[in-house]
């Protein structure tokens, strides 16, 4: 009877370590399976574009202006454009600035960037190599910072920094600077040496959906030359 006891224990023993085991393997990760969906999803091809400022500015010299940038690539590779200007009161293209860059991952938050810049408007055109770097800075400030060689030896470099501050889930507060600074001056392209122009501003969006933000703000801008120039600002911002 002892031995039968026995038995029958160790039986019942041995198929509650069999099903423990079963469990506890259907709870590990498949770490080789894990890997290849990794792989799989670095090598996926997304895109992205941005229409950051699509705005009209008020003042003594109204104008309109755009600023916007897509990519498309995977989680380390991108391909890059960006373009932005005015078109002036008079139907003239200004400041025309579009870039088609190769963009390279090298930490969690910034991205090296080289390709070309074309200053193509009303004005003359102008061709250039870039190098820069885009990212997240500390605090969640966006950051651009480029350097460029033209054609001609000339060299140039523009600073762009920005940063959302949420007043409430939906009404978002946005300051922005942009800096321009070139080697030589353009009159040609109406730039001049140094420091050549500042544009900068102050926009209160608000979120009627993720992709589509109206908003209005204040701008302020000044070029080498000139006196400053303050402006009411209505426009979109969307992404897709």
């Amino acid at each position: 009877m002892k031995a039968l006891l026995a038995a029958l224990l160790l039986t019942a023993w041995v198929s509650t370590a069999t099903a423990q085991d079963h469990v506890h393997d259907a709870q590990m990760p498949d770490m080789d399976g894990m890997d290849a969906m990794m792989a799989e999803m670095g090598d996926q091809i997304y895109a992205h574009a941005l229409l950051d400022q699509f705005e009209g500015r008020f003042g003594a010299n109204a104008n309109f202006r755009w600023d916007g940038q897509g990519w498309i690539g995977g989680d380390y590779d991108k391909l890059w454009v960006k373009s932005e200007g005015f078109v002036e009161s008079d139907g003239r293209v200004a400041d025309g600035d579009h870039e088609l860059l190769y963009d390279r991952a090298i930490s969690t938050y910034f991205d090296l960037q080289a390709g070309l810049r074309s200053d193509l408007d009303s004005r003359a055109t102008r061709n250039w190599a870039a190098f820069g770097m885009q990212g997240l800075a500390p605090l969640f400030f966006e950051l651009e910072a480029t350097g460029y060689v033209s054609e001609s030896g000339h060299l140039a470099a523009k600073l762009q920094t920005s940063y959302d501050l949420l007043l409430t889930q939906r009404l978002i507060l946005q300051p922005q600077i942009e800096l321009n600074l070139y080697s030589k001056a353009d009159p040609d392209r109406r730039i001049g040496s140094g420091l050549s122009d500042i544009d900068a501003g102050l926009r209160l969006r608000y979120e009627l959906s993720r992709k589509f933000e109206p908003y209005l703000g204040v701008t302020y801008s000044e070029q080498t030359g000139a006196s400053a120039d303050f402006r009411a600002v209505a426009g979109i911002r969307t992404w897709f």
